[in-house]
């Protein structure tokens, strides 16, 4: 019976779960602390207004967030037959560093979006990162790509640009046709 297969992915196994304790020690020793004083220091440094939320309710499945807040769409839905105006709240973005179930650190954006208006659009996944992997130059482009993912948000036009076409604008099967004609 040859077993240097099964054993070798029993090694393999083992090898994931150990870095997997490794992962997990690595985020509550160093990596969290990391991530939020290079979050503070640019918060400071750039005059952002934005918050760090520390979500640790489930251990070993904790996140910090920087949080662009709330705020007043300014937008108001007038409610039917009364003068009263409701206040329509627009939440205004956050980046997200999400400790994974196996110790790896997902790092997403959840876009701005206006309360009853529309469907919010779903999170963007950056990256996926080993906790050695995540330094602070990493974070700074993680929140530059982070504000222009935002300011394209808030700046949304519908002119997009248009594809350019090689040639007659009529697809090839048209043009077919009048050839054939």
């Amino acid at each position: 019976m040859d077993l240097t297969t099964l054993k070798s992915r029993v090694n393999n196994y083992h090898e994931i779960l150990g870095n997997i304790k490794s992962f997990r020690q690595d985020w509550e020793k160093t990596l969290k602390l990391m991530i939020i004083k290079t979050l503070e220091e640019a918060i400071k440094e750039t005059k952002l207004s934005a918050d760090i939320v520390i979500k640790d309710q489930v251990e070993n499945l904790e996140a910090i967030v920087l949080d662009l807040g709330r705020t007043h769409s300014g937008m108001q839905e007038k409610v039917e037959d009364t003068d009263i105006k409701k206040t329509i709240i627009k939440t205004q973005g956050a980046l997200v560093y999400q400790q994974l179930f196996n110790g790896k650190v997902m790092v997403m954006i959840v876009y701005p979006y206006i309360d009853g208006y529309g469907e919010p659009r779903p999170p963007k996944n950056l990256e996926i990162l080993r906790p050695h992997e995540l330094r602070q130059e990493y974070i700074i482009r993680h929140m530059e790509e982070f504000l222009n993912e935002v300011t394209q948000w808030e700046d949304y036009d519908d002119d997009l640009p248009e594809k350019s076409v090689i040639g007659f604008n009529k697809p090839i099967d048209s043009q077919q046709e009048t050839l054939e004609n």
